[in-house]
């Protein structure tokens, strides 16, 4: 008949993208200066709300 539904891709999607947020927070505390402009790329590419994402984790570039 069909695959997944739209409503289960999203939710998947969505279930990875927490997930993976989570890893970075965990890495965050012990990560140096050029390690956290590494994950606040990575999250630019993972998820659309990146920039509330960035700033609240206190990734924002401070040199801007």
């Amino acid at each position: 008949m069909g695959g997944i539904s739209n409503r289960m891709k999203e939710i998947k999607r969505r279930r990875h993208r927490r997930q993976k947020v989570a890893t970075f927070q965990a890495k965050l505390p012990k990560a140096t200066a050029s390690e956290k402009l590494l994950i606040a790329e990575k999250l630019r590419k993972l998820t659309p709300g990146c920039e509330d994402l960035i700033i609240r984790l206190g990734l924002e570039d401070r040199s801007a």
